[in-house]
């Protein structure tokens, strides 16, 4: 029986393999009529699916887009979504871009009293829907806009949407690795045939309580088994007595009081034991010698 060796994937047949099971391709129930050019089919429960092939084209246009900008300072990627701003701090770190992550402030690209002004030369978002203010601020500035839209989002004042799910952790981090990839590539940073270093988990959404858990693990000291100091065996009557302290030579001590009555209670109990006399008062002398000050 003959055998084929089986054939090496190729780049692209890769990428849609990883954006396949980051569930890029997986839509809404609602689909924006101009986003209707980029739907595969619908399923039985009302998903519309999203063509694939053209995701992947769309974020090799995106690249060359960014690119063809010298300085990567003027490229600002945004995103409001709490599943997008891990992945945007992490694209801004590999390619050079400004990340804005969290709440857009009005008026960052058309005030230009506030000290966070900017006027970059390109955006990139998340999510058109809830990024709606700096797709209309960039709109007023001229500025060419990215986005990653889903079935659903308006494509009003988008200059290059690219079409894939944009609600699910994976997903965004997934196509945020993707681009990243795609954009060191064409800067010649790395080979074509090389496989990035960089793991896409790291572009992926992590819950507070999962890195808190984590850096807890990291930061807590080892386990130290307690070892008891004594170590012999038996009951408390076999531990040796220690030996009485010899007087020194030279040295006045002052007599301890009877024991009778220590004695007694031992011999009779306490209602016959006698009380003992109380201990005699020792003399003071004094060793300091009058100077007249009396």
């Amino acid at each position: 029986m003959a055998t084929t060796a089986a054939r090496a994937l190729s780049q692209k047949e890769l990428d849609i393999q990883m954006m396949l099971a980051a569930e890029v391709h997986l839509g809404t129930k609602n689909c924006d009529f101009q986003m209707e050019r980029y739907v595969f089919k619908r399923r039985a429960d009302g998903i519309y699916i999203i063509n694939i092939g053209k995701t992947w084209e769309k974020l090799m246009l995106a690249a060359r887009v960014i690119v063809a900008i010298e300085n990567p300072q003027d490229i600002i990627v945004q995103s409001a979504r709490p599943y997008g701003q891990r992945a945007v701090l992490k694209f801004s770190q590999y390619t050079g871009a400004q990340a804005l992550a969290g709440r857009h402030t009005p008026g960052t690209f058309t005030n230009q009293l506030q000290t966070s002004f900017s006027e970059p030369r390109l955006l990139i978002l998340t999510d058109p829907r809830t990024d709606h203010q700096p797709i209309k601020e960039a709109a007023l500035g001229n500025i060419p806009t990215i986005a990653f839209c889903d079935t659903d989002s308006p494509m009003r004042y988008v200059d290059i949407g690219i079409p894939a799910n944009n609600k699910g952790k994976h997903s965004i981090g997934c196509l945020f690795w993707l681009l990243a990839r795609m954009v060191l590539q064409m800067r010649g940073l790395i080979l074509p045939g090389q496989k990035w270093d960089v793991m896409v988990d790291l572009f992926f959404y992590r819950e507070p309580e999962e890195s808190k858990e984590q850096e807890e693990e990291e930061v807590a000291p080892p386990a130290v088994e307690y070892v008891p100091d004594y170590t012999g065996g038996g009951d408390w009557g076999d531990l040796p007595v220690a030996a009485p302290i010899a007087p020194v030579a030279g040295a006045e001590y002052f007599a301890p009081p009877p024991v009778a009555a220590v004695s007694a209670v031992s011999a009779g109990g306490w209602d016959d034991a006698a009380v003992a006399p109380p201990p005699a008062a020792a003399a003071f002398v004094s060793d300091v010698t009058a100077t007249g000050w009396e």
